[in-house]
Order: C-alpha cells, then sequence, then structure tokens
C-alpha cells in the first residue's frame, strides 16, 4: 500500500470514530429525557453533554458533505431529532416584545447574595440584597420566586420585605444554618388564597406553593422550587481532572444530586395532583432542557422561553453557554406573550422573566 492510500486509509478511519463517537453521545443526549435517572444516573451526565456533542456533530457533518462521505446521510438521520430539541436552547424568532401579557412573573435564583459580580463594589451580602432587591422592583412584576435567598437575622425578614417590596405579600421557608437563615421567597401584589412546602427528604432543597387568584374567575398554584444542587463550582470540576481525590468527590456529588432529584419531581407531581388549581412549575431545576427533571414537569406545560423568547437562553454564567437549569412552566392555556432572560450581575444566575396572557381555565397536573 502507497503512503498516499495509508494516509487517506487512516484518515478514512479516523473520521468515522469520530463519527460513531459523536453518535454514541448524541443518542445517549436524547435518551436523557426519558431515562429515569434513579435506575442509572450517569444518562444525566449526557444530557448535559448535548448541546457541545450537538455541535460537534453538525460539524462532522459539513465535513462529511465535503468530502462527499456516506456518512453524510446518517448523519443527516442522526440529527432529526435536533430540529425539534435544539429550540429548547436556542430560539430564532421570539414574540413582538411590544405586546404585553397582564400577569408578569420572574423567577430568579440570588445564589445567597454571595455570587454577584465583584466589581460591582457592594462588599456585604446586604449590600447586594439591597441592590437586588431595587433591581426586582423595577421590574414591576406581579410574582416574584426566589431561590437562595439569604438573610443573617430571620428575626427581622418580614420587615426586610416590608421595607424592600412594599405592595407585595411574601411567603418563605428559611432553614437555619451557621451563617444564617436560607431558603425560598414568593412575593405576591395578587391576592393569595393558600399557601404551603413541598419538603424533599435528606436534602435542604423545597418547593413553595402559592395560591393566587389572577382576576375574578382564574386562581394559579405556583410552584417555586430549588431542586437538588451539584454543590459543584467551576474550580472543583477543572481540579477534579487532575486530583484523583477531587473526582472521587464531584462523582460523589453529582450521582447524589442526580439520583434524589426524580423522588423530588415525584413529591411536587403528588402535590399537583391535589391542588384544585392548575399550576405553574418554576424555579432553579439544576437540570438542562435535555433532562427527565424537565421532561416530567413539562407535561401539560409549556415553556415560556420556547414560547415567546428570542435567542440563546443559558441561565447558570459559570458554565456559559452550555447551561440552561431555570425556567418557568406555565399551564397550556396560559399564553407566554413576552420572555426574557436579562443578562444582570446580582447572582451566579440569570433572572427569567415572562408575562403571561390567561385563556379558558382547564385543570392540568
Amino acid at each position: 500500500m502507497s503512503e498516499k492510500k495509508k494516509r487517506s486509509f487512516f484518515s478514512r478511519l479516523f473520521f468515522f470514530i469520530l463519527v460513531a463517537l459523536a453518535s454514541g453521545l448524541l443518542l445517549l443526549s436524547y435518551a436523557a429525557g426519558i431515562i429515569n435517572p434513579a435506575k442509572f444516573w450517569p444518562i444525566t451526565i449526557f444530557g448535559i453533554l448535548y448541546l457541545p456533542v450537538l455541535i460537534l456533530t453538525i460539524l462532522l457533518l459539513i465535513f462529511a458533505i465535503i468530502r462527499r462521505s456516506s456518512l453524510a446521510s446518517w448523519l443527516i438521520i442522526l440529527l432529526i431529532p435536533s430540529i425539534f430539541l435544539a429550540g429548547r436552547y436556542i430560539r430564532i424568532k421570539g414574540k413582538d416584545k411590544a405586546e404585553e401579557g397582564p400577569v408578569k412573573v420572574v423567577t430568579y435564583n440570588v445564589g445567597l447574595f454571595a455570587n454577584g459580580d465583584k466589581s460591582a463594589e457592594l462588599d456585604s451580602r446586604k449590600a447586594l440584597a439591597d441592590e437586588t432587591a431595587k433591581y426586582l422592583m423595577s421590574l414591576d412584576a406581579d410574582i416574584i420566586c426566589l431561590q437562595e435567598f439569604y438573610i443573617d437575622n430571620a428575626i427581622g425578614v418580614d420587615d426586610y420585605f416590608a421595607a424592600h417590596f412594599p405592595g407585595y405579600r411574601a411567603d418563605y421557608y428559611l432553614l437555619t444554618g451557621s451563617k444564617g437563615h436560607a431558603g425560598n421567597v414568593t412575593l405576591s401584589r395578587l391576592p393569595v388564597r393558600d399557601k404551603g412546602k413541598v419538603g424533599f427528604e435528606k436534602s435542604t432543597n423545597m418547593a413553595l406553593f402559592t395560591d393566587v387568584e389572577v382576576n375574578d374567575t382564574i386562581s394559579l398554584r405556583i410552584y417555586n422550587c430549588h431542586f437538588e444542587s451539584y454543590n459543584l463550582s467551576p474550580d472543583s470540576v477543572i481540579k477534579s481532572i487532575v486530583d484523583e481525590e477531587e473526582v472521587e468527590s464531584t462523582g460523589r456529588k453529582m450521582r447524589q444530586a442526580i439520583t434524589r432529584r426524580p423522588d423530588q419531581i415525584k413529591a411536587v407531581r403528588a402535590s399537583m395532583a391535589e391542588s384544585p388549581y392548575r399550576s405553574m412549575v418554576v424555579g432553579d431545576f439544576n437540570d438542562t432542557p435535555l433532562s427527565y427533571t424537565y421532561q416530567i414537569l413539562k407535561q401539560s406545560r409549556t415553556d415560556a422561553f420556547v414560547k415567546a423568547g428570542r435567542g440563546f437562553s443559558f441561565t447558570y454564567k459559570r458554565f456559559r453557554p452550555f447551561l440552561r437549569i431555570d425556567y418557568l412552566l406555565a399551564p397550556k392555556d396560559l399564553d407566554a406573550v413576552t420572555f426574557s432572560s436579562e443578562r444582570v450581575d446580582y447572582s451566579d444566575h440569570y433572572p427569567q422573566i415572562a408575562t403571561f396572557k390567561p385563556s379558558t381555565m382547564k385543570q392540568s397536573i
């Protein structure tokens, strides 16, 4: 075999191996939304890898077309599901931002007021909390759902909300730690009929629910959720590449978070089944749009970003642009007319903001 033929053979072999690898990873990514991770927890990792694997597969397709490779047909078939799934990450055309809905909802993981932009010259958690409150008030929302809210003195929490969120009723559940109090908060300027909490076993995470009156005939239950976190930083992920102990720690944290979330979703779904009202589910899911968490909670609901968003909606800045983990999922008969995810620096997450137009009421769980 001539040297030229050898190079050609190894080039084709290398390309075939790349296509096989990308194909396997992409198929496993597709399966991540179907398989319960409590039964096979690594499947969630493939869902997280969907975007980079999708980009790799598209590049391979372009190369295959240029080279007139027979593998191009296979790659086209492989990418067909992504025609429908990629819209969960990027929207080419959203709704007209001039159109406004009568109900405006915000969800925001405020990161314990400890993860804002250091260049903002805010020298304390209190200063960052105050600036965040000013920003949230400027949004003029009807409902504001916060996760990882922090205050050092729980005795003064009602006074804090009264001073910083005038006109809103605050429902909250805060857990006491060694350095303060943290949890979920739902602020409403719509009339509230009832409230409650869905606790999660062996976890400090939770879901609050608040029943609000949208108008004289429409009521809505809003679940403010914070599902199990990975508790990983970018530094620890990078360190795990070379540190054996860090690898073990990272794997343990990921496995714990991934296997706990299905039971947490089940608990929220059970609460929804008992609700007299249709349910909106919002908050920090700590899972991507190609995950079991998203797939189950999206049942009977629409994603406000998919319905009315525009552009590329990543919500967690430390691993941008790949992680979208915060959501506004509304009943299908509650139409999202605007959506935005503003790039503010008060947290390591970005707020999700949408306005909705109520329509005919139907029960959904």
